[in-house]
């Protein structure tokens, strides 16, 4: 509440690293979603590509994420060209399996064999000896719609087993699942041994409902990633003219809360870029946050939002005023 303690609990720091569930692969707790430099949504140049993901290099990140799904695999080719030449034992790299790039475009295949010809591809692709984590893509309802069960099924019969092996290898550090929906993702994570899950939207500064599945990964040692932590910008923006929110404008009750959570902010002198990257970090079960990137600029905003610091306060007045679960951990 405004006025009371304002004792300052939390401070990222760049360089910390969290461990991946119970793997020996450790990520930084800030990484690089690759999704806006693979021209998804808008495009991006090459020149500027290069620059964006030189610059997060240069400004401490160390863990880089990326998709056949980005421009065709040209998201993947571009990652593996602005970190070719770095020490390969110097960062951590996540793609994802389920879609073969074919000359007519993006086929979906979560069979073993599809998992081998994706993981050839992407390392052709890449130009690098080597990919750190693997996620199942999106075996969710959006993408599949009445299919998803029998798509969900072809995974872990398919898929799964042949990460697995790779993963018993030693030429997958860590093997999970990557989709937008906390549901499936806990449904995976009850079917099969997955060491991390990347959860893309779905635990944020406006959304808590995964609180008991992250609960579960904590119980079960399962890492999780959270991507789109800024909910497609809304919390990196706030609720202007032209802001987005799960890749569309947002609805009416979603930029009022924004706008809500604003003023509770400008009352604490709190970022909102900040809080919505420190929010998740507070939760036992999750590894790193995972935003996209378009510009040096907006890596540069993530790291100093990263290292803020915000009063106890400003959280537990979040709370009070029901804009943040009560149960929520906090920084």
């Amino acid at each position: 509440m405004p006025g009371s303690v304002t004792r300052i609990l939390y401070r990222m720091r760049m360089t910390d690293t969290r461990r991946l569930g119970r793997t020996k692969v450790a990520v930084t707790v800030l990484g690089f979603g690759g999704s806006q430099v693979g021209n998804l949504h808008r495009p991006v140049s090459d020149e500027d590509a290069a620059r964006v993901v030189a610059a997060a290099w240069d400004l401490g990140i160390r863990y880089f994420d990326t998709a056949p799904l980005y421009d065709l695999g040209g998201g993947e080719r571009r990652m593996g060209a602005a970190l070719r030449g770095r020490s390969r034992d110097g960062y951590v790299l996540s793609t994802k399996v389920g879609r073969l790039v074919e000359a007519h475009g993006i086929a979906y295949d979560y069979s073993r064999d599809g998992v081998r010809r994706s993981l050839e591809a992407s390392l052709e692709r890449l130009g690098l000896e080597r990919i750190d984590v693997a996620f199942i893509h999106d075996i969710d309802p959006y993408n599949h719609g009445a299919d998803q069960p029998r798509r969900f099924r072809e995974a872990i019969d398919g898929a799964y087993p042949a990460l697995e092996r790779l993963r018993r290898d030693g030429a997958l550090g860590a093997i999970g699942v990557g989709v937008n929906s906390w549901r499936v993702c806990r449904d995976a994570v009850e079917a099969a041994d997955f060491d991390c899950v990347l959860l893309a939207g779905r635990y944020t500064l406006l959304e808590q409902e995964a609180l008991a599945f992250l609960s579960l990964c904590e119980r079960r040692g399962v890492g999780v990633i959270v991507g789109a932590p800024y909910n497609s910008g809304i919390l990196a923006r706030g609720a202007a003219p032209g802001a987005r929110h799960d890749y569309a404008a947002p609805a009416p009750q979603i930029a009022e809360r924004v706008r809500r959570i604003e003023a509770v902010c400008a009352r604490h002198r709190a970022s909102l870029g900040a809080a919505a990257l420190q929010l998740p970090l507070a939760h036992p079960a999750v590894a790193a946050v995972l935003p996209g990137a378009r510009s040096a600029a907006h890596v540069a905003a993530s790291v100093r939002w990263l290292g803020e610091t915000i009063a106890a306060a400003f959280w537990q007045e979040l709370k009070h005023e029901r804009l943040l679960d009560a149960s929520a951990p906090t920084p």
